[in-house]
């Protein structure tokens, strides 16, 4: 996975260790599907740095027991949980590190693995272990909805979202259909154009810089930062034509 700073090495460390124990534990590593940015630099399908963990519980998993587990893991790594859903799988965790650095990495498993997901046991070579994780293809998929879902729940717009949208096109990653019609009830034509329309009226020059400074090495993130937004529109329509022919 990039490292855009190397003061961000030990976040990256701590990530890490993280991940091996979910990955030697026999409990965690089938009852939860990793997903999301950092899935995805692990295994080389996107070229910035991500801070968080994200999961899906596979489907008839125990979320009691999948707490138990973490929250035994956490203790062993010396991971103080600063915050906590009461509803669901999503910490706040606090780690020691040298003022003015990032000290804190939020978990979540906070969703159902859908039927429509594809999964696959992959090796993430940064760890030295197998996970199960979701396919590029689903991962595309469910980042196309997440702009939308995001501000629908948290009124958030995250850039590192419409930078991802942008890499999958770029590197003519394919999205499954389905899930998008399964997370928005629509036709994926009439999604992609309900997101074209909300990015061109909500998504500002501040999202991308304030989201996307700290995840892109220097260089990268003057090359795009400007032409960011208006290279995602220029994709969605020319997707948007392709499944109008």
């Amino acid at each position: 996975m990039i490292l855009p700073n190397p003061k961000e090495a030990l976040h990256q460390s701590q990530l890490y260790k993280l991940l091996i124990e979910i990955a030697d534990n026999s409990l965690l590593s089938k009852g939860l599907v990793f997903k999301g940015g950092t899935c995805a630099a692990m295994q080389r399908c996107l070229d910035r740095f991500s801070v968080d963990l994200d999961f899906d519980l596979a489907i008839n998993t125990s979320k009691e027991l999948i707490q138990k587990e973490l929250e035994q893991i956490f203790s062993d790594l010396g991971l103080e949980i600063k915050g906590q859903s009461q509803k669901t799988i999503q910490y706040v965790l606090k780690y020691s590190s040298p003022k003015n650095l990032r000290n804190t990495l939020q978990f979540d498993a906070i969703g159902l693995s859908l039927p429509e997901n594809a999964t696959q046991p992959v090796f993430l070579a940064d760890i030295d272990r197998y996970l199960i994780c979701q396919t590029v293809e689903t991962m595309f998929a469910n980042k196309l909805v997440a702009v939308l879902d995001r501000y629908d729940k948290h009124k958030i717009v995250a850039g590192r979202d419409i930078y991802d949208i942008y890499y999958c096109f770029l590197n003519n990653y394919r999205y499954h259909d389905k899930i998008i019609q399964k997370r928005t009830n629509l036709p994926v034509r009439q999604y992609l154009k309900k997101l074209l329309n909300f990015i061109e009226e909500k998504v500002t020059q501040t999202d991308i810089n304030e989201d996307l400074n700290t995840l892109l090495p220097p260089q990268k993130f003057r090359t795009i930062r400007k032409s960011l937004k208006a290279e995602v529109v220029g994709m969605l329509k020319n997707e948007i034509e392709r499944l109008e022919i």
